[in-house]
């Protein structure tokens, strides 16, 4: 049945693509709504971003910033969830095209939510990724962590050895915003107070924390006064603050700035971060390519005062993929923009009159630094220090799903900003590598599987064979221990 042929008595289906704040609250926003909501993300969990940076620095666990989009969502009834990423709309035929692992599904619906949220950009640079990941996913930060680190094991078998370290223990993070801020600020304590007593051959003390940036202060979005008062705060963690200067190149050992007067400066770095700016999900140019609508710079594509598209009334996108009024993307605007779009939804259905245009209410801005240092932007209110650092603390618990959730990332950060230690520092090679590795296969990780209709479905002979391998092992297990043979030398065994 296609949007065309419907019945009357068919439930109104709503679509929602993305499981960030936009997806989830949108999604729920619509709980006691008469429609069908389904929920298409490429991943099976609801990210809370603005604490990657804690997994990455091993605050943190991923499941504890990540819970499972199905486990939210249990209880709604009208919601059900699917993997899969979307790589086509088509707006006429009113069809959500997806895909995982070479299975394509195709959704139909009569509203659509657009909350497919941004990726880190490179400013036309992508080729930097390879050696500066970025800071958008569960995978950067794992990788992020299996860098930093790994830089610090690895130095402490160069130092053992008498090799020259510097370029292991010196971290660049590029981007001075609050990603690139905290980041910077938990490195420096990582690397001065967590780690300063677990190895021998290097002072982790002496590890060189550079925050990189092409813009003249830190933390533009907040102002030039609390600009000011983070950067003389990340100086004193001994984070060394780079202004002016332009990222033009990025290697396996190092990256090039170039600054306004010209001069350029290599610095010897194993571990770089991207944390500099963002581009929209590349739906925009889908939408923008049916319906006309302009893209920015960034890829946000412009709407409606009510975040619609042009002549599709149907189609609500919000969060970071929209250009409408310089909002910021930030987490607030998504949930803001996906429950204004819920209930104009909602008041359709009921027949009531449209909304007023969206009005994003603006809750504030906060980013820590460090422990006990952070700085915060509420309406004409600016803090600064302890105060600023609590409020961070009580608004980030407000935001974590789930109360399970909350009570071990309570007694995380009791761990880490009281005490010195991080309960997160596992990292593997895998961690580090997987990510360059996949994207050397030419369908990414679909090559590693088979096509859905080509899997056998009768037993083969090496099957067979296999089974009568593994039933003949566990006879022999199991007449070992019955006969008390194991441990016991052969000469001594009865018979």
């Amino acid at each position: 049945m296609t949007s065309t042929d419907r019945t009357p008595t068919s439930p109104h289906r709503v679509v929602v693509i993305g499981s960030g704040f936009g997806g989830l609250f949108g999604t729920k926003a619509l709980s006691r709504s008469d429609v069908e909501v389904t929920m298409v993300a490429k991943t099976t969990h609801h990210l809370f971003q603005p604490l990657l940076y804690q997994v990455a620095t091993g605050i943190l666990s991923e499941g504890e910033i990540a819970p499972p989009t199905r486990e939210i969502l249990s209880r709604q009834k009208n919601a059900k969830v699917l993997l899969g990423e979307v790589t086509d709309i088509d707006l006429e035929r009113r069809t959500v095209t997806s895909h995982v692992l070479r299975r394509q599904t195709v959704s139909e619906y009569d509203s659509l939510i657009v909350a497919a949220g941004a990726s880190q950009s490179y400013f036309g640079n992508d080729h930097f990724a390879e050696y500066a990941p970025g800071m958008k996913s569960v995978d950067d930060a794992l990788e992020l962590r299996g860098r930093i680190f790994g830089a610090f094991e690895l130095a402490e078998l160069g130092a053992q050895r008498g090799d020259d370290i510097d370029h292991l223990l010196t971290f660049v993070v590029v981007g001075a915003g609050p990603t690139g801020v905290e980041m910077a600020g938990q490195i420096a304590e990582l690397a001065h107070r967590t780690l300063k007593r677990d190895f021998h051959y290097i002072n982790t003390r002496e590890a060189r924390v550079i925050l990189v940036d092409a813009a003249d202060q830190v933390l533009p979005p907040f102002g030039e006064r609390l600009g000011a008062s983070s950067k003389k705060e990340l100086e004193k963690l001994g984070v060394e603050v780079m202004l002016g200067a332009m990222v033009t190149g990025v290697d396996e050992r190092g990256l090039e700035v170039k600054y306004r007067t010209g001069r350029t400066e290599r610095i010897s770095a194993v571990t770089k971060m991207w944390a500099a700016g963002v581009q929209a999900n590349p739906l925009t140019k889908t939408l923008s390519q049916q319906t006309g609508a302009p893209l920015d710079r960034a890829g946000r594509i412009a709407v409606n005062p009510d975040l619609t598209l042009p002549g599709h009334p149907e189609v609500f996108v919000v969060g970071d993929m929209i250009n409408l009024d310089h909002l910021p993307g930030v987490a607030q605007v998504a949930i803001q923009g996906a429950k204004y779009a819920a209930k104009e939804i909602d008041g359709r259905l009921k027949n009531k009159p449209p909304q007023e245009p969206f009005h994003y209410f603006d809750k504030g801005s906060m980013a820590i630094i460090s422990r006990f240092r952070a700085v915060a932007m509420v309406g004409k209110l600016r803090l600064t220090g302890v105060i600023a650092w609590l409020m961070w603390l009580a608004v980030h618990l407000v935001y974590i799903t789930g109360f399970k959730n909350r009570v071990t990332a309570v007694l995380h950060w009791f761990v880490s900003f009281l005490g010195r230690g991080r309960s997160e520092r596992t990292s593997t090679e895998q961690q580090i590598f997987a990510r360059n590795a996949l994207k050397q296969l030419a369908g990414g990780a679909s090559d590693l599987v088979s096509e859905p209709d080509t899997v056998p479905r009768d037993p083969s002979e090496l099957e067979r064979v296999r089974r009568e391998e593994l039933e003949e092992r566990a006879r022999e297990e199991a007449r070992l221990t019955d006969a008390g043979e194991r441990g016991v030398p052969v000469e001594q065994r009865a018979g």
